[in-house]
């Protein structure tokens, strides 16, 4: 069967020369003998991936020396909790933007541990945009101020790094990590699950300044105190060792392709080939305000939703599969991440206008 463009939201693309590197090196990787699934944790082979990828992820960031790079599991979800057990810190609250149903789960489990201060909400408009900072009811009190720089359900993304002033800026980067760049110094905490633009599910990347760890919740399980990671390298229980792998595949893919700086500019090619197709076809339309307009994840409706099944029956006969819009909102959405080429974007709005001219 021919590759497919793959649309999906996540689990999500990965680079094909990555694929086919794991491919080869699946049975038996290097001179060890082995696969890297069999390895040690602690041996001599895999101590060295996943320190490379370490090195290779802080390269391609600019990872100031003052932070911790964890590789830890649960995915995102557990980071809702795990920040403020580490983070409030004897504080009584913390500050939350709300643009959308994973800023919402992060309240909601934040809301376990302490007084939540939703600075702002966009839910008035259906989480279609994000709101100014201007308009945050920001405490300077609070233990942290936590965002959501790209929700991937609502295709919402927010381009400038909020000024937080001397509180800890926390980040979920999931769906935006390492699309763009970021300056990491201006944050107290970044944390992103690995299947969108880093690697396989089952890996979640942490970056956590050195001074906000030490001083988790009393009664914090072991295995949710940043502490306990950072002063055992990623490895005080078995990490998830073959994504750990895929990732530093993906990090040296990334650097191959010139960096974060140059994939934004690509990025920015396919997000705009796709609006526009959009935008001028009188038959399709965005939800989303243009000033939040996601890159990475491009929600979309039909100008008539009982058109939906055939759209999505079609694009599926083409190669272009998972382009069916969260249950919650309907319509599609085109999730672009950085290892969707630009010929699949091309692909896509050459079928969408094929569709319109037939069917609007």
């Amino acid at each position: 069967m021919a590759p497919v463009f793959n649309f999906s939201a996540g689990p999500a693309v990965l680079p094909r020369v990555v694929l086919e590197q794991a491919r080869d090196e699946l049975v038996v990787w290097h001179d060890s003998g082995m696969s890297v699934m069999e390895m040690s944790h602690r041996g001599r082979d895999y101590t060295g991936i996943i320190q490379e990828a370490e090195a290779d992820l802080r390269a391609l960031m600019a990872i100031p020396k003052n932070y911790k790079v964890l590789f830890l599991q649960g995915g995102a979800s557990a980071q809702f909790g795990m920040v403020p057990m580490n983070l409030l810190r004897g504080k009584a609250s913390a500050d939350y933007l709300n643009t959308g149903i994973w800023s919402q789960k992060g309240i909601e489990e934040a809301s376990r541990f302490g007084r939540v201060n939703v600075v702002a909400s966009s839910e008035d408009r259906n989480f279609s945009y994000a709101p100014p900072q201007s308009d945050w009811k920001l405490d300077p009190d609070a233990a942290f101020v936590h965002y959501t720089p790209n929700e991937t359900i609502g295709g919402v993304e927010i381009f400038e790094t909020p000024d937080t002033g001397s509180v800890p800026l926390v980040a979920d980067m999931s769906s935006c990590i390492l699309s763009r760049p970021f300056d990491v110094s201006k944050f107290g905490l970044i944390y992103a699950g690995a299947q969108k633009n880093i690697g396989p599910a089952g890996v979640t990347v942490v970056i956590v300044r050195e001074d906000l760890i030490g001083q988790p919740l009393p009664g914090t399980p072991t295995m949710y105190d940043y502490r306990i990671h950072a002063e055992n390298d990623s490895m005080y229980n078995t990490p998830p060792t073959y994504g750990i792998y895929i990732a530093g595949l993906v990090f040296k893919w990334l650097k191959a392709q010139g960096g974060v700086a140059a994939m934004e500019q690509k990025n920015i090619a396919k997000a705009q080939l796709l609006y526009d197709a959009i935008d001028t076809s009188g038959f399709y339309g965005s939800p989303v305000a243009r000033a939040n307009r996601s890159r990475m994840n491009v929600p979309f409706t039909l100008s008539d939703a009982r058109l939906d099944a055939d759209f999505l029956k079609g694009a599926e006969a083409r190669g272009l599969v998972q382009l069916k819009g969260h249950r919650l909102l309907g319509g599609m959405r085109a999730s672009i991440y950085n290892a969707m080429p630009i010929e699949g974007v091309a692909a896509l709005v050459d079928y969408m206008r094929e569709f319109a001219r037939a069917r609007g």
